[in-house]
């Protein structure tokens, strides 16, 4: 469906255009009509000039000649001609017409009667005729014709001249639309960015900043906001106090099976299972989670703080086992995520690259075009080329030799797509093990959640 600024401008648009045209086509028609009416009239004045000039020659009409004097008349077919037919039936000519005649109406109409036809010479000519009587009662046809030629180059001229200007108005009713759309539409763009910083900043609109029109729509969604913040507050409350309350029961089952362990009883399918029972609950915790904050809540966590936190952790956790660690993260870098959320992601990707690495693990995160990246790499075994999407499945485990659910990755992966993030695994061009790569946009995007498996 197009948009309303889309809508607008083309109604816009289609609306000038037409008023453009209709004004074009009503304007052009007005001023040719009167061009040939000038043209006729024109005509006319040179008609009645003739009349009187028969008048005081008509005992000979061979003076007429000298008595109509324009120098076009003596120019063989210059486009200007008159023409007198006497009570006898001669025939008296302009010398502009040579040795030809004009056809006059056969019905010899007493009024002035305009027609256009073919000159002598063929080209269109506009001519106008009469029938006379004088004062002496003698009877005569009067005609006097002009070439067409400077009727239409006038009008050729006029319509060019109007097609420059009506595209100079069009030009400038596109832009008045473009404008008048722009500013009519300024408050909506207006209300969608204030809804983002005030979600983000946890405030609610202010009604009077807007057009009375859209003021019960921004009432509306203030309503929508305040709903939502406690919706999110209220689902993520309840996972937390969920956690909390699943963590006592389970402590005790692992604390009952590690002394009939401690009493030679064979526990470990047991501990296993517990320990999977609670990767599992741990993922679908961290899902409730993320459904209910995600992309929509538009928090900003400080990754460098998280980062810097993360690296004194796990540079002693890998001093004890022998191995070390190196960090670079770009200052003053923020994601559009929420802190346990990411925490939680990349807590378990350094778990996993500090399990399998021999002796080294990196962490990166750095800006990048349309939002940030995070690199996690080790100097392991890797994952063997064309088994990363069996590694990204939920639970999957290549390699069971070391302890652990496979749920880390599983969980870390959920985590992110509820961010519109992506994670792909790669080889490690600098260590030679796993590559963990995350892309976090630095705008949020549509994201659907996956069933939970």
């Amino acid at each position: 469906m197009l948009s309303l600024r889309r809508r607008a401008m083309i109604g816009g648009a289609l609306s000038a255009m037409a008023s453009i045209l209709v004004g074009a086509f009503v304007l052009l028609s007005s001023i040719e009509n009167n061009v040939l009416d000038r043209f006729d009239r024109a005509l006319a004045d040179r008609h009645s000039q003739l009349v009187v000039a028969l008048a005081g020659t008509s005992d000979d009409p061979t003076q007429l000649a000298d008595r109509v004097y324009d120098p076009a008349y003596t120019t063989p077919y210059s486009g200007r001609y008159w023409q007198v037919t006497g009570p006898d039936g001669r025939i008296y000519t302009s010398s502009s017409l040579f040795d030809a005649t004009l056809k006059v109406p056969s019905h010899s109409p007493t009024s002035l009667s305009l027609r256009s036809i073919a000159g002598p010479d063929g080209a269109p000519i506009r001519t106008i005729y009469q029938r006379i009587t004088l004062e002496d009662g003698s009877v005569w046809g009067v005609s006097v014709a002009e070439s067409l030629a400077s009727l239409t180059a006038e009008r050729q001229q006029t319509r060019r001249s109007l097609l420059l200007v009506f595209v100079l108005v069009g030009l400038l009713g596109l832009a008045g639309a473009f404008l008048q759309t722009t500013t009519i539409l300024h408050p909506l763009d207006k209300l969608r960015r204030d809804v983002a910083k005030r979600w983000e900043q946890d405030e609610n609109l202010t009604t009077t900043d807007y057009p009375e029109e859209v003021a019960p729509l921004v009432d509306d969604i203030n309503e929508l906001l305040t709903r939502n913040r406690d919706i999110i507050a209220r689902a993520r409350r309840q996972a937390a106090d969920l956690a909390h309350a699943l963590k006592t029961p389970t402590a005790i089952l692992r604390n009952e099976l590690a002394l009939l362990d401690a009493q030679n009883h064979d526990m470990t399918a047991s501990l296993e299972a517990l320990d999977r029972v609670d990767a599992q609950l741990g993922r679908s915790l961290a899902r409730m989670r993320a459904a209910n904050s995600g992309a929509a809540a538009n928090i900003r966590t400080d990754l460098s703080n998280s980062v810097d936190r993360f690296t004194r952790l796990f540079s002693s956790m890998a001093a004890r086992d022998g191995k070390s660690m190196t960090t670079n993260c770009a200052p003053e870098l923020s994601i559009r995520m929420d802190q346990q959320d990411i925490e939680e992601v990349i807590g378990n990707l350094l778990d996993n690259a500090l399990k399998w690495c021999d002796a080294r693990i990196s962490l990166k995160a750095r800006q990048c075009e349309g939002g940030v990246e995070i690199l996690i790499e080790d100097d392991g075994p890797g994952i063997p080329e064309g088994r990363e999407r069996e590694a990204l499945a939920s639970g999957g485990r290549l390699d069971s030799s070391k302890p652990g659910t496979g749920l880390g990755l599983a969980i870390a992966i959920d985590l992110l797509q509820a961010y519109g993030a992506d994670l792909a695994l790669e080889k490690s061009v600098d260590l030679g093990g796993l590559a963990v790569r995350i892309f976090i946009p630095g705008k949020t995007r549509a994201v659907t959640l996956p069933k939970a498996a």
